[in-house]
């Protein structure tokens, strides 16, 4: 009896083995789900939502959407094999990643980025735009557009000396921040403040300052009925966001790239400011955001 039970043992020992082993070797194919990785801000999130509203109605493949504290940390996720694929801005990488700076065009950067992202040590696949820019802007009042007539930071030389500007912390410091925008505009204002992100909103709202600097898909420019001004002079870099795929997620898992890739230029500024709108000041979850906006462009039914 004991001989059959010490029998039955080494069996069970040799099954539970057995199955580990086979659930170690489970590929991402075998559990169908992707995972998708994003920033902790508004925007990341309804693009991590995006994503996976577009994988889930148009592949087998269901989703886990995870939060990251920030580029750092979601591209480490990637190169690690934690998550599939995430949403990066072309300037982030190119300023973080490839430790570069002063190039403004377009799809130089965008070039530059993948060549970089694609080779060693990151091999990933970059994707194209999704077509937002989220880039800098200077806004103002509408009510000061209309005074002063501008369209244009190039309109803001003339009359810069007769209104206040109030910028973010970092704005104020960055040379692809107002330190650059005064040398290559050749602008200067009445007086210049440091504040707080949140607290510029407030301060043109009540009247402290005249013109700010802000996120060109910030909902905020909606809430407040702000003018944005062309950058006519291209200064700012550009901060367009594209794909990054890891692993061999193009290759072994096609549909879900092209699922994907049916969200290439399909989001104007316009369309992520009025999403962050409804989200940040609406209070309605990214999930919800994401998949009307997707039935709007008839992406999804």
């Amino acid at each position: 009896m004991k001989k059959t039970m010490k029998h039955l043992g080494a069996f069970a020992l040799i099954m539970t083995l057995a199955l580990g082993l086979i659930g170690c070797g489970s590929s991402q194919e075998d559990v169908k789900t992707i995972r998708i990785g994003h920033k902790n801000f508004t925007e990341q999130r309804i693009v991590g939502q995006l994503y996976a509203v577009m994988v889930e109605n148009h592949s087998d493949y269901e989703t886990k959407v995870t939060e990251f504290g920030g580029s750092q940390l979601v591209l480490e996720a990637l190169k690690s094999d934690e998550i599939d694929l995430y949403g990066d801005y072309t300037g982030t990488l190119y300023a973080t990643v490839l430790k570069e700076s002063g190039e403004t065009d377009t799809e130089k950067v965008y070039t530059m980025v993948k060549d970089h992202m694609q080779a060693d040590p990151y091999k990933f696949e970059v994707l194209g735009s999704l077509g937002f820019n989220n880039t800098y802007t200077l806004s103002v009042p509408q009510e000061i557009a209309e005074q002063y007539n501008l369209e244009t930071i190039s309109d803001l030389a003339a009359i810069g000396p007769e209104l206040r500007l109030g910028g973010f912390n970092e704005f104020m410091e960055r040379p692809d921040g107002l330190p650059g925008v005064k040398e290559v505009y050749g602008v200067s204002f009445k007086s210049e403040k440091s504040l707080d992100a949140g607290i510029r909103y407030t301060a043109i709202e009540n009247g402290d300052t005249d013109v700010i600097d802000a996120f060109s898909t910030d909902g905020k420019i909606l809430q407040y009925d702000l003018k944005v001004l062309k950058d006519d002079k291209n200064f700012f870099p550009p901060y367009y966001i594209v794909t990054l795929l890891g692993g061999n997620v193009s290759t072994e898992i096609p549909e879900v790239t092209a699922a994907i890739n049916m969200l290439e230029g399909q989001i104007s500024d316009e369309e992520m400011q009025q999403m962050n709108f409804l989200v940040d000041e609406k209070g309605m979850p990214e999930r919800k955001v994401a998949e009307d906006f997707l039935k709007e462009k008839g992406l999804i039914e």
